[in-house]
């Protein structure tokens, strides 16, 4: 039986610590399609209708990618009349971005000395 990119994250979340996993958010962050919704939700929440406009792909695609980062605990989600709004909720993930990116305020660490001598 084959298991599913999202079981698998649910499996590493629900498993490991009541935060979430590490490798469960970088399986999450692991799609273009992913990485473009939690850029856009950078600028506060945002409805799903946006979201699919920002992906520019269907609305079962973009439902999908988003159960993926809410299982993740990348985003969350609050339903309000028939409108479900998403925003953040991992207060890192900007600024890991922005460093991935170039944009943020980079560290410069001193290169460690190889104890293979």
């Amino acid at each position: 039986m084959r298991i599913s990119p999202s079981d698998e994250i649910l499996r590493i979340v629900k498993t490991e610590s009541p935060r979430p996993a590490p490798e469960a958010v970088f399986k999450a962050l692991g799609h273009p399609a992913r990485l473009t919704v939690v850029r856009t939700l950078q600028g506060g929440e945002h409805c799903v209708c946006d979201l699919v406009e920002a992906i520019g792909l269907g609305w079962s695609t973009t439902s999908r990618h988003l159960e993926i980062l809410r299982e993740a605990g990348v985003v969350g989600s609050e339903k309000r009349g028939q409108q479900v709004f998403y925003r953040l909720e991992l207060a890192c993930v900007p600024g890991f971005l922005a460093c991935l990116d170039g944009t943020g305020a980079a560290r410069n660490f001193p290169p460690k000395p190889c104890g293979c001598d």
